[in-house]
């Protein structure tokens, strides 16, 4: 970590807001002019719409992502975690992967720690769950839903096939819908490959505590979203919930009971718990409190937006918010950045304002919901269309050029191959293999008899 004398602007999170806005302010800023520091126990940010593209194999694991260091060369970029901020000294306490806690000074800061997965304390969810807010999760989504075809391919057991082909999805927002309609289409062309295993075989369930999936894209998009994954075989139970998982049974509020390996969480986000260190006002679900210009409330210094703020949407009128997506945080993001500048100079603050633009959601190859608004028009759209426009929407979105490419040749080369469906199980636990190699064998082991001398002995 380099030390300067030049004011020190600190970006808390790698994240969306976090890359944009320290990209905004390092394009803005003139040469010298203060030092930009990003802080993120990552070393890369995660374009999260693509999480159920990758979980499903549509597109690398490698291009959902972005090397900060890669896109902020001219910015300090720290891996580790900033565990609390001092407001009177502007310090903040910076928790590295490895060592000591340090104390690092600063001029500015910009809060982006973005939402975590929102949960209940329901027994069995933390030992079982998987969530989807990181890549790390849905490339483990993949190898395990990969590994339960081949582990019920490969037995005569019933009751393992059944646990194993049985997969349960809480939440049906935009996360749990396009997860389960891509992991749903994942597992159907893997079927064809497993001579034991068909698409009867598999069970896939939708829970949501609300009375509609994809409430984003409004109720008739969002009815036929439902009627849709309904005809692909997911049963989706509405106004219920999940009151427990232990050991992978799953009981439902309705009554329902399954046995599982496979309990994905998509019930919805949270901001992330650590702003309740920072000191900062909070809103009433945990959101850092901003007013229009993205300054949090009662500072001059601190800028917060993304996921983890609570910012008035002008557009929308007296006491709304802005819905955390991607729509919102990237406009957000270049807002903030010139407002960094602004207030380091002195200047005037400008407010954030943007009109919904609407919403597009894939539900699998070929297959999607989408409302465009233009002006007090929406446009309704469904089937191919959408899954086209959901595509060229966060295709374009997609933080810089070299992802953008990226991503369409993962998508042009899907056009001619086949969906790849191999499990890489193992990649969870790659050294257990050489560590069952090379540790030393265990004296009880050692004097355990070996199976041809066991025959001699009976």
């Amino acid at each position: 970590m380099s030390t300067t004398e030049r004011p020190r602007i600190l970006v808390v999170g790698g994240g969306y807001v976090g890359l944009y806005a320290a990209r905004r302010i390092l394009k803005k800023m003139r040469y010298g002019e203060a030092t930009v520091t990003v802080v993120d126990p990552r070393s890369y940010m995660t374009y999260q719409p693509f999480l159920p593209e990758a979980a499903a194999g549509s597109i690398s694991p490698r291009h959902v992502v972005v090397p900060l260091r890669r896109v902020l060369p001219k910015a300090e970029v720290l891996t580790g975690r900033v565990s609390t901020i001092d407001q009177d000294r502007k310090v903040a306490v910076v928790q590295p992967l490895v060592g000591e806690a340090y104390e690092l000074p600063f001029d500015y800061l910009v809060v982006a720690l973005g939402a975590v997965s929102r949960t209940f304390p329901i027994p069995g969810l933390a030992e079982n769950g998987i969530g989807m807010k990181g890549i790390e999760e849905a490339i483990g989504l993949r190898n395990h839903v990969l590994e339960q075809l081949d582990k019920a391919d490969s037995t005569t057991d019933e009751e393992i096939r059944r646990k194993a082909l049985t997969f349960v999805f809480v939440g049906g927002g935009f996360a749990g819908a396009e997860t389960i309609g891509e992991v749903e289409d994942m597992a159907r062309d893997a079927a064809r490959y497993y001579p034991n295993v068909t698409r009867e075989d598999m069970r896939f369930v939708l829970v949501d505590a609300a009375d509609k999936i994809l409430p984003e894209v409004g109720p008739k998009l969002g009815q036929w979203g439902l009627e849709h994954l309904q005809k692909r075989g997911i049963e989706v139970y509405l106004n219920t919930s999940m009151n427990s998982c232990v050991d992978g049974h799953v009981v439902l509020k309705n009554g329902l009971e399954v046995d599982s390996n496979t309990i994905v969480w998509t019930a919805g986000v949270k901001p992330n718990p650590a702003l309740a260190r920072f000191g900062l006002p909070l809103g009433p679900r945990g959101h850092v409190d901003t007013e229009p210009t993205l300054q949090v409330k009662g500072t001059d210094y601190i800028w917060a937006a993304g996921d983890n703020a609570q910012v008035p949407d002008l557009a929308a009128g007296e006491g709304a918010w802005c819905p955390p997506n991607a729509q919102h945080a990237l406009r957000q993001s270049k807002v903030l950045g010139d407002n960094v500048i602004s207030g380091m100079r002195g200047f005037p603050q400008g407010e954030y304002k943007h009109a919904n633009k609407g919403a597009v959601a894939g539900l699998g190859l070929h297959k999607g919901v989408a409302m465009i608004v233009f002006g007090k028009m929406k446009i309704k759209l469904k089937g191919r269309l959408a899954w086209y426009m959901h595509r060229g929407y966060h295709g374009m979105a997609m933080p810089t050029f070299n992802r953008k490419i990226r991503v369409l040749a993962d998508w042009t080369l899907g056009m001619f191959l086949k969906r790849e469906v191999v499990s890489l199980g193992a990649i969870e636990n790659p050294r257990e293999e050489f560590y069952e190699a090379a540790a030393p064998v265990s004296a009880a082991a050692a004097a355990r008899p070996a199976p041809a001398e066991k025959a001699k002995a009976s």
